[in-house]
């Protein structure tokens, strides 16, 4: 039963790459629309924002679960020199270390919040222990984790671009949808 199962799953790279082209946008959101832009316009925003963080979060950990069980997959590709060799595994190892740390600190502003925070409204976090002034700095290390983390997918999107169009090598077209090949 589970080997049939298994056959009828997607290949990896190819329920990665849709899962890397779902995340995208939710990086983005998460980019410019923090809790306080959310707030004003309301608890259903609010909620509507925390839907997304939980879905967000929830793809981070599987795609880091898929990490530690099969490593990288992405490969650098021939046409890369060797310091393009590094620069990709480096940038690739960083987002996902990252993405997987910037989870855990949510983890723990959950866990050193004064009250019961729930993910989506409706998953508690984690018990609350109210620690004001660890909240505090574990706050503003997820925010500056984040933003760095927008810096180096920022460079790492660069990255992809450059050698698309300098190497020609079709970096772009391993992830985009065939629909975009056309464009690429």
């Amino acid at each position: 039963m589970t080997g049939s199962l298994y056959k009828r799953l997607p290949a990896r790279r190819t329920w990665l790459r849709a899962l890397h082209l779902f995340m995208i946008p939710l990086f983005i959101w998460f980019l410019f629309i923090t809790p306080d832009v959310v707030v004003p316009f309301g608890p259903r925003a609010f909620q509507f924002h925390s839907i997304l963080a939980l879905i967000f979060v929830t793809g981070i950990l599987i795609w880091y679960a898929d990490y530690l069980r099969r490593g990288l997959a992405g490969r650098p590709g021939p046409k890369l020199p060797r310091w393009g060799r590094i620069l990709h595994r480096t940038l690739h190892l960083t987002l996902i270390w990252g993405l997987f740390f910037v989870a855990l600190s949510g983890f723990l502003l959950g866990l050193t919040s004064d009250r019961m925070l729930k993910a989506g409204g409706f998953l508690p976090i984690a018990p609350p222990m109210d620690m004001p002034t660890l909240n505090y700095w574990i706050g503003k290390f997820h925010t500056f984790e984040y933003y760095t983390l927008g810096v180096i997918a920022l460079v790492h999107a660069l990255f992809h671009i450059w050698r698309h169009w300098k190497l020609r090598d079709n970096a772009l077209r391993i992830m985009a949808p065939k629909a975009l090949h056309r464009y690429l």
